[in-house]
């Protein structure tokens, strides 16, 4: 019988051994990773559908608030995918969910919106759209900040996600979201009840297009990766006169051009070298004719920041020196006005460097690159600010060849906002949509909590 049970047990420990050396490996968990090759086959036998939507929407562009056939156009795609989409969340916006049984909630966004900016790129299907600006006068619009790009990567994920369901589980949450540029449409959504009417998501990931990467390579940074954006107007006030007169007035001009040079100190002179900080003044009217001395001057500040702390030193001495200024002149005490924006945007560590090992099996380390932080603003923050980890990197749009030929020329390539820009859409996508699904992918894996 001993001996019986010592055979049966040698039996048993040999099948166990072929078995872990047999077995398939689709009988267990994908490794991360797993499914790349096969997005990639994917994706090609899809450009060619992707490009005719991206063309679509570059060429009809709509400016901030006012996307009403853009957001249209993506649900419709989104509905046609199988997702289902809730219309005119805080404005234009849209949420798209798909549900695959139990998991994690995740989100994805794009922006909507194009800009007030004249197309210049003399591409066949460039913009023609024109808008009536706030003044009366007439701009053209066009997507100068890639959000063309962003809406047509989502919706080739989106495809992918709803037709390859045995590779996930969980809730992919999608948001179409209005005036990114002017930094209010997360801000609309969120007050409209995005996190109440819908699944609050466990993550939240975008990409950005990059004027200044390759195609075919992913840029990240962990932490702080754009700022908090601020814009002040100060109405430097005086007592007008005859310009002949200067002494029986007391010029607002004047004023403002101390001012504006007082301003540059604050960076240089008040705030810590290691801690970044801008002080912009973009604009400057007063004056209606040349022996005319005004009662008032008009500056248009923006700041910029990431920390709350040098937010709030930045904001404080702005008031103190143009109220300085003043009291130097004896002129009244100046209007200022403040206007918060976008604040900071600071990707989450652990979802950043969990994405990134992701990427860098995907695509290889040499394609997945640390960018540095920018000054600019995405008010994609808010979501992170409201709660759920996130995680937005950036997408090379432009080819190699052609980044080298500016190089050769010496000058910069177009940036976003430039009536230049545009990306190598082809390239741009296929990356795209190959991050975004691995991404989304690795999200969606159970990843036990002692890990």
């Amino acid at each position: 019988m001993v001996r019986a049970r010592a055979v049966l047990i040698a039996v048993i420990g040999l099948i166990l051994t072929l078995w872990g050396v047999l077995t398939p490996a689709d009988v267990s968990a994908d490794p991360p990773g797993q499914h790349s090759a096969g997005i990639e086959q994917w994706v090609n036998d899809q450009v060619d559908s992707l490009i005719e939507i991206y063309q679509d929407f570059h060429a009809h562009p709509e400016v901030s608030f006012e996307e009403a056939k853009t957001a249209q156009r993506l649900a419709g795609l989104l509905k046609s995918a199988g997702y289902e989409v809730t219309t005119e969340i805080g404005g234009h916006g849209l949420v798209a969910i798909l549900q695959n049984g139990e998991g994690p909630t995740v989100m994805l966004r794009t922006d909507l919106d194009g800009l007030p900016v004249t197309e210049n790129t003399e591409l066949v299907y460039a913009s023609k759209q024109t808008v009536k600006l706030d003044d009366g006068s007439q701009s053209g619009v066009m997507h100068a900040c890639g959000h063309d790009i962003h809406m047509t990567n989502v919706v080739g994920t989106a495809r992918y996600m709803a037709a390859h369901r045995n590779q996930w589980h969980g809730t992919l949450m999608i948001i179409g979201q209005p005036a990114e540029e002017k930094g209010q449409g997360a801000k609309a959504m969120l007050q409209d009840g995005l996190f109440e009417r819908f699944p609050k998501p466990d993550y939240a990931i975008a990409l950005h297009v990059d004027p200044n990467l390759p195609t075919g390579t992913i840029g990240y940074r962990s932490g702080y990766a754009m700022a908090n954006v601020d814009s002040v107007d100060i109405y430097v006030q005086g007592q007008g006169g005859h310009g002949a007169h200067p002494d029986a007035t007391v010029d607002p001009i004047v004023q403002a051009a101390q001012l504006i040079l007082d301003l540059q100190t604050i960076v240089s002179r008040e705030i810590n070298p290691t801690e970044p900080a801008v002080v912009t003044v973009g604009a400057i009217h007063g004056g209606t004719k040349h022996n005319i001395i005004g009662n008032e001057c008009h500056l248009q500040l923006t700041v910029r920041s990431y920390g709350e702390k040098v937010r709030k030193q930045l904001l404080e001495a702005i008031q103190r020196k143009a109220k300085a200024v003043a009291i130097s002149y004896r002129a009244p005490e100046p209007k200022i006005v403040i206007s918060e924006g976008t604040p900071s945007l600071f990707n989450d560590k652990h979802l950043t460097w969990r994405i990134v090992e992701n990427f860098n099996r995907t695509f290889g380390d040499e394609k997945v690159v640390p960018v540095d932080p920018s000054m600019g603003g995405e008010d994609f923050s808010r979501y992170g600010i409201a709660g759920v980890p996130i995680f937005m990197y950036r997408l090379g749009s432009v080819d190699a060849k052609r980044l080298a030929r500016y190089e050769q020329l010496g000058q910069e390539p177009p940036s976003l906002h430039s009536p230049l820009y545009y990306p190598d859409a082809e390239a741009c996508l296929t990356t795209g949509v190959n991050a975004t699904v691995s991404a989304l992918l690795e999200l969606f894996e159970q990843i036990p909590d002692d890990q």
